[in-house]
């Protein structure tokens, strides 16, 4: 049966999801997991969290998918220790550097993709199954389609998204939180800008095209289960306990009983939260304006559900232990009972415990029904007698303080077998030192990117870029033969795409002339490229943030890497350059990459016109056409530092120009301005997160 896997930002959620029926949980410890707002646990906490899960069949994943830099991985280093030791069932990982990580210094604990990888094709599915990920969470805009065509081609287990809050942007691949605010999505902090209002061509007047309902997907848990869906995940580390133990208890009893929920649960599941309703067109393979709503900000809590909900899961311990006992008393001999329980991978542990030596009766003998009535008062403890065999001579008697003694003796003893039951055997070890990164003497130089197929000119080529990155869908639209002589081409993969646009991106790769390079943006687009000819280079998507990440690429076959664009300019100084690296140092930065079109959701599409969200400001964040008739929305202002001498001092191989809304003639002016030809400086500018870093 899948698993129904649910949050636990609390100590106390952890008990409702337990109580309501959870398979397994998921977690944080401190701050390096997605949801840093959340109460998240102490290494301590944590520990116990196992032990009262694991005593109750449940499991225990621990949440550590977000980027890190090289001062913070040896304290991961030392949370995937603890964690294992622990017994924790699983870790979630983003960063390549802590996939890395993980291995060496925990390599008896399970890794799971966390969805922060922006998986949701079954090449990419298969590359994390073949780097030894033992779980695949798929992104959540993937259709029913999606998820059968992976889970029936993918080694891995499939985990998916059942329930919960949906991203604007695509997991991993949203920076709006962190330039803006400064306060990282992909580093726990989102500030979620996307549930805010914003104009679509217009000034902002108080709608929310950004804001998508959350997912409710308890009419198909059947239907999953039989794709072979391993996994369906409940959203809501931000939420509080009541709101756990609902929504996990409804999709406990669905999933067992194997039908669709009734009205009644679903009224308590929009009670519970909801914005505006749900939506299932994601899984329907749909997308428009009726999938998105808000929260208004008084919305009533439901306090009679959720009261109930506490009153239920307070009241006593519904997660109960079976357990066969076996008691035997011999004359001259001390009594004993043996004590069986099944762990969570269906072994028997069996423990014993000895008491006092029973002496002769004087007046009555102990009978057996009376010694199976003691032995039965478990409460107290998650412990209920299965069953109880007795062997018992004749004419004996023992206190019912000693019978009571030895019961919990066995049972303490039991229950200490049946929390620990994975970490004692597992192996630690120590992060490998890294290896002395390679020096260059060759000097910084310029790349650039364009959009749009009138940015690449002849004046464009006369400024001399080492490389231009064009995308994979303006290929057709230019003759790179033309200049190839005078610069080198590299195709750019589109960051989001289908399981059906493999073998056509690399058949376009094959017969697209003058390229020399291909960049790639995630663990999907490696086995489209895998064989070709050209050179791979890592692009942005791939969130760069320490050096081991650009260890872990180098071995995956990369010949250079766009760090991370969140890294300030210390942080980047600082990195080992195992591979050449690049920095985008001029253009709009990308903010969001939308499985919605907004101006479609707005009304009739213009994607080919130029299009623009506003804010309560009066800023303008200009929207582009990505593939797929996605978008790609664009910061307000165009990051600058052609004044700043700081990025030539980071031992960066090569300064990107990305030129996004810009005229053929302002990407040539820009161009020849960081070439030292001209004092442009752009109106509206800024400094990006260079010197300011993120949280």
């Amino acid at each position: 049966m899948a698993e129904i896997l649910s949050p636990a930002g609390s100590w106390d959620s952890m008990v409702a999801a337990v109580q309501c029926g959870a398979d397994a949980v998921y977690m944080g410890v401190g701050s390096f997991n997605a949801r840093r707002s959340a109460k998240n646990f102490t290494p301590e906490d944590f520990t116990a969290a196992v032990r009262y899960c694991h005593l109750r069949g449940v499991k225990v994943y621990l949440t550590l998918n977000t980027l890190l830099s090289d001062r913070e991985l040896e304290e991961a280093a030392q949370l995937l220790r603890h964690a294992s030791k622990s017994g924790a069932d699983a870790v979630l990982i983003q960063d390549w550097g802590v996939f890395q990580l993980a291995q060496q210094v925990a390599p008896d604990l399970p890794i799971h993709a966390s969805t922060q990888m922006s998986l949701f094709s079954l090449g990419g599915a298969n590359r994390a199954a073949a780097l030894g990920m033992e779980r695949v969470v798929l992104a959540r805009e993937l259709s029913r389609e999606d998820i059968r065509t992976i889970c029936r081609g993918c080694p891995a287990e499939i985990e998916t998204f059942a329930h919960g809050a949906l991203c604007m942007c695509y997991s991993g691949q949203c920076a709006m939180s962190a330039l803006i605010g400064e306060r990282s999505g992909n580093r726990g902090r989102c500030a979620q800008p996307c549930r805010l209002p914003y104009g679509v061509n217009q000034p902002e007047r108080g709608q929310r095209p950004l804001s998508l309902k959350d997912a409710n997907l308890s009419a198909y848990l059947q239907e999953m289960e039989d794709m072979g869906v391993a996994c369906l995940k409940l959203e809501g580390r931000m939420k509080r306990p009541e709101y756990v133990a609902v929504v996990t208890g409804i999709y406990r009893r669905v999933l067992d009983e194997k039908r669709r929920p009734t009205k009644q649960e679903q009224q308590q599941l929009t009670d519970a939260f909801s914005r505006s309703g749900f939506t299932d067109w994601y899984y329907h393979g749909k997308k428009g304006a009726g999938m998105f709503g808000s929260r208004p900000e008084k919305t009533p809590e439901p306090k009679e559900l959720f009261a109930a909900a506490r009153a239920a899961y307070e009241k006593e311990d519904l997660r109960t232990v079976d357990v066969v006992m076996h008691c035997t008393m011999r004359r001259d001999a001390p009594a004993a009972l043996t004590v069986q329980a099944r762990r969570m991978d269906g072994e028997t542990v069996t423990v014993t415990a000895e008491g006092a030596v029973p002496e002769a009766a004087r007046n009555r003998a102990l009978t057996a029904e009376e010694l199976k009535t003691r032995l039965s008062k478990t409460g107290g403890t998650v412990f209920i007698p299965h069953e109880i065999h007795i062997e018992l001579d004749e004419g004996l008697m023992l206190s019912a303080s000693a019978i009571n003694a030895l019961r919990r003796e066995a049972l303490a003893g039991l229950q200490e077998a049946l929390e620990c039951q994975l970490g004692a055997q597992r192996r630690s070890g120590e992060a490998s030192p890294l290896p002395a990164a390679p020096t260059t003497s060759e000097t910084m130089g310029f790349t650039c990117s364009i959009t749009r197929p009138e940015q690449l000119t002849e004046a464009l080529i006369a400024c001399t870029p080492e490389l231009i990155y064009v995308p994979l869908e303006v290929l057709p639209f230019v003759d790179l033969t033309l200049y190839q002589d005078r610069t080198r081409f590299c195709a750019v993969l589109p960051r989001i795409f289908r399981t059906e646009d493999e073998a056509k991106f690399r058949r376009i790769l094959t017969e697209t002339p003058g390229l020399s390079s291909v960049a790639v943006s995630n663990l999907g687009h490696l086995p489209i490229v895998e064989g070709l000819p050209l050179e791979i280079r890592g692009d942005y998507g791939m969130n760069v943030f320490n050096s081991r990440s650009l260890l872990f690429l180098k071995e995956q076959g990369l010949q250079s890497a766009t760090v991370s664009f969140e890294l300030r300019q210390a942080q980047i100084r600082d990195l080992k350059k195992h591979l050449p690296c690049e920095a985008i140092v001029y253009g709009r930065l990308p903010l969001m990459i939308t499985e919605n079109c907004v101006i479609k959701n707005d009304g009739a599409c213009r994607c080919e016109k130029e299009n623009y969200l506003s804010d309560r400001t009066g800023a303008y964040f200009p929207v582009l056409p990505a593939y797929g008739h996605r978008n790609e929305i664009q910061n307000s202002r165009v990051l600058f530092l052609a004044d700043k001498p700081d990025y030539r001092t980071c031992g960066l191989r090569w300064g990107r120009l990305r030129f996004t809304t810009e005229s053929p003639e302002e990407c040539v002016s820009i161009f020849r301005r960081y070439l030292g030809e001209n004092d442009l400086t752009p109106e509206n500018y800024t400094r990006g997160l260079f010197y300011r870093g993120v949280e």
